[in-house]
């Protein structure tokens, strides 16, 4: 990579004007790895004018320009696929096996379902004798998280650059490797100069610069409820539209009809998936008050399984992302153990051996209830909350008992009766007896889970303003 040192602004690699620097630490072993630009306002309006600039001229391409360019990023992108996992094991410590196998996939899964969102979308029809377009809505700001760096950017990005939208992408400065990669991929496809712009910057300055910015027309984010609340306020000045993808505290209910023991173990598996360090994470484990002690005894077992250490190696989990969210996990394993959840293993501290890095131990409480810390707040680790229930009625009361709603989980041997309890639970997304992620279904909270859907034709639709011109006919 040749541009870590500069922004990607109106089709060229720019000095940044500020002099403001990130240190980026790499969080398996605690050293400074680059200084990262922290953009001024100076630099996100030179990148919101160039998206304006190129607005008008890139809005009116045809389908197939778009569809061309859009082939060639997907080719590019998988050409750099093996790099580009390597670049988010070094900025946010992922394992380099699960870099590989899920990281990275998602860039490539994103860029395709843009494609062929694209390739089946009407933009044009007729109701009576009115003409229905469906246009791009216009400079986009995206402004993205560190845990999924390909996903939580390609997610946006593909779908506004197939929708005819111009952009500006802000990802975190915890995870700027990969989102420079990609800039360079964009370029070498050949977009239009200005279509697609990059800066890094930090959220309270970049990131409000472009949310209460008069010539960007829409903000995409994902993060955190907190910081989502502030995009909405920075945003509301100017009355663009905002779509937010937030936080979650997800309930997995194992009915009792389940097999406890491999439902118990897959939700476990699914609970610490990238370090726990996903939105859509299971925290929240609810099963029959009879068949906690089994539960605890297989999620044990299930948590003592996975391996922590070097990234770079062959182990299931690597370090978490960086020193203020390792000091998060670990006030919060504090708090369980002070509220009296039951520490079934793992607990405070690194794992045994590792003295360097921001690794966390696989941890899991049973006997917890819906009050406690650990079951309201989103920990972003690998914590698992246990939780009993006496009776169906009750674990749905539990699994809604939240501020949250971006997912859920249902586990039943009578898919019928998961179908049921799944159409009562307040959340967007829903996954029966561990169904398959499929990056072509709409992904979405309700309540401060946040606003909007991403994925697919609702993803796309995210980018696009309707008009309606009567007399057509």
């Amino acid at each position: 990579m040749r541009n870590i040192d500069k922004f990607y602004i109106g089709g060229r690699w720019v000095t940044p004007t500020g002099t403001a620097t990130h240190d980026l630490i790499n969080p398996a072993n605690e050293e400074k790895t680059f200084d990262i630009p922290m953009a001024s306002e100076g630099d996100v309006d030179a990148a919101v004018a160039a998206a304006k600039a190129a607005f008008p001229s890139w809005a009116t391409t045809s389908k197939d320009e778009r569809l061309a360019l859009l082939r060639r990023l997907l080719d590019l992108y998988n050409a750099a696929y093996d790099e580009i996992a390597e670049l988010m094991t070094l900025e946010m410590g992922t394992a380099l096996g699960f870099s590989k196998e899920s990281q990275a996939a998602m860039g490539t899964e994103h860029i395709d379902v843009a494609i062929k969102t694209l390739e089946k979308e009407e933009l044009e029809t007729l109701h009576g004798d009115t003409l229905i377009a469906k246009e791009p809505i216009g400079v986009c700001a995206l402004i993205t998280p560190w845990n999924w760096p390909m996903n939580q950017l390609v997610i946006k990005a593909a779908p506004a650059l197939a929708a005819g939208c111009t952009m500006v992408a802000k990802p975190s400065e915890f995870s700027p490797l990969s989102a420079i990669r990609f800039a360079e991929l964009v370029n070498e496809a050949g977009f239009p100069a200005g279509v697609y712009n990059h800066i890094t910057g930090y959220g309270h300055d970049a990131g409000a610069a472009l949310s209460r910015h008069p010539d960007v027309d829409m903000v995409s984010f994902t993060g955190s409820t907190r910081a989502g609340i502030a995009v909405a306020k920075a945003a509301a000045d100017t009355v663009k539209r905002v779509a937010q993808e937030l936080g979650g505290k997800s309930p997995n209910i194992i009915l009792p009809d389940a097999d406890v023991a491999a439902a118990v173990k897959q939700g476990v598996d699914a609970c610490f998936i990238n370090v726990g360090q996903a939105c859509r994470s299971p925290t929240r484990m609810l099963v029959p008050f009879d068949r906690m002690e089994e539960a605890k005894a297989v999620a044990k077992e299930a948590a003592e399984a996975f391996s922590v250490g070097d990234p770079m190696t062959d182990v299931d989990l690597g370090p978490v992302v960086n020193e203020k969210q390792f000091n998060h996990i670990q006030d919060l394993i504090q708090a369980g153990i002070a509220e009296g959840a039951t520490l079934v293993t793992g607990g405070p501290g690194r794992p045994e051996g590792l003295n360097r890095g921001f690794y966390i131990r696989p941890t899991v409480f049973g006997d917890v209830t819906n009050d406690m810390t650990i079951a309201r707040e989103e920990i972003f680790g690998p914590v698992l909350a246990i939780l009993g229930y006496e009776d169906e009625e009750q674990a749905i009361e539990i699994a809604n008992d939240t501020v949250y709603g971006l997912a859920g989980y249902v586990q039943s041997a009578d898919l019928e009766h998961a179908r049921r309890v799944a159409r009562r639970l307040r959340a967007g997304s829903i996954w029966l007896n561990g169904a398959a992620y499929d990056c072509g279904m709409p992904f979405g909270g309700y309540k401060q889970s946040g606003n909007g859907r991403e994925q697919g034709p609702w993803g796309m639709h995210e980018f696009l303003e309707v008009k309606a011109i009567s007399g057509w006919v």
